[in-house]
């Protein structure tokens, strides 16, 4: 009998979906580095009640809710493969696999497939002396155990390397992303894109508790940036209604945020540290390359 698995004994693994919720035939599946994983799925279980009993009398299945939270750690090589999904939209194949022994030659494997998964929410994050790194919540619509790999699939891992903070960069530029140039005050950053997606479940003869479409609905791009406190730049912009775009270095690839405003600048200032300004911003568009 297999002992315990170990954070060591895990790996996870995508491709990106042509007909939705179908793993295509034979994929090539590419690792997401990840730090710490969380699959999760919740069966939406209709508890029914009824007289002559104080406890449920029956629970029924409902709509079926897998959920996926990653902590990626983004790799040099293609830095923006997975979270450009965040972007697109485009839905995964996501399987985690737990495995004794070696990956090439696996023992006691347990795998979780998860099929028609999109990002709802993506966060991004950079601080002095630390990697990049990204939190990827996302939602689909199924989920199908295993004791072995997708047959006929090939899995390629990346050569362990990551984003670091001295390879991240800032830059300012026009609300439409133009004339870009360096911001050299920035300490911390952070930038989310939230799409609000809406699981659609509908009423039919087979499979009800699948949902039938996964659609985005309004979308929030924000984040935030701590500045040494140098002069008043953000002031001057809120209280000049000023736009502005502004791109984070990922490695060789980049996220733009265009139309920006500052929603909230504070200073805050104590005896016993240097002054830095926190700013918090939102965006009208966004694109990665």
């Amino acid at each position: 009998m297999p002992e315990t698995y170990g954070a060591h004994e895990c790996k996870v693994y995508y491709v990106q979906e042509s007909t939705y919720g179908q793993t295509p035939s034979n994929p090539s599946m590419y690792q997401a580095p990840v730090d710490n994983v969380e699959a999760g799925i919740d069966p939406s279980l209709i508890l029914v009640r009824g007289t002559g009993s104080r406890d449920v009398t029956f629970a029924a299945k409902g709509v079926r809710k897998p959920t996926l939270k990653l902590g990626h750690l983004l790799p040099s090589s293609d830095a923006i493969n997975l979270i450009r999904y965040a972007v697109t939209l485009n839905s995964l194949s996501v399987q985690v696999l737990y495995y004794k022994g070696s990956f090439a030659s696996p023992t006691d494997v347990i795998s979780l497939l998860y099929k028609g998964m999109r990002i709802d929410k993506l966060t991004v994050e950079c601080s002095i002396e630390e990697p990049v790194k990204a939190t990827v919540e996302m939602i689909g619509q199924d989920v199908a155990t295993g004791t072995s790999k997708i047959s006929g699939a090939t899995y390629s891992d990346y050569a362990p390397s990551v984003v670091a903070f001295s390879d991240s960069f800032v830059q300012r530029g026009t609300a439409g992303g133009l004339n870009l140039t360096d911001v050299l005050r920035v300490t911390d950053w952070k930038f989310t894109i939230e799409n609000n997606l809406k699981p659609v479940p509908v009423i039919r003869s087979s499979s009800a508790y699948l949902l039938k479409y996964l659609r985005e609905r309004h979308r929030e791009l924000t984040g935030e940036l701590t500045f040494e406190f140098e002069d008043k730049t953000e002031f001057d912009d809120v209280i000049n209604d000023s736009q502005f775009s502004l791109k984070f270095g990922l490695g060789g690839y980049s996220a733009l945020f265009t139309y920006c405003r500052w929603q909230n600048v504070s200073i805050p200032t104590k005896i016993e540290d240097l002054i830095s300004l926190k700013a918090r911003f939102v965006a009208q568009g966004v694109s990665m390359s």
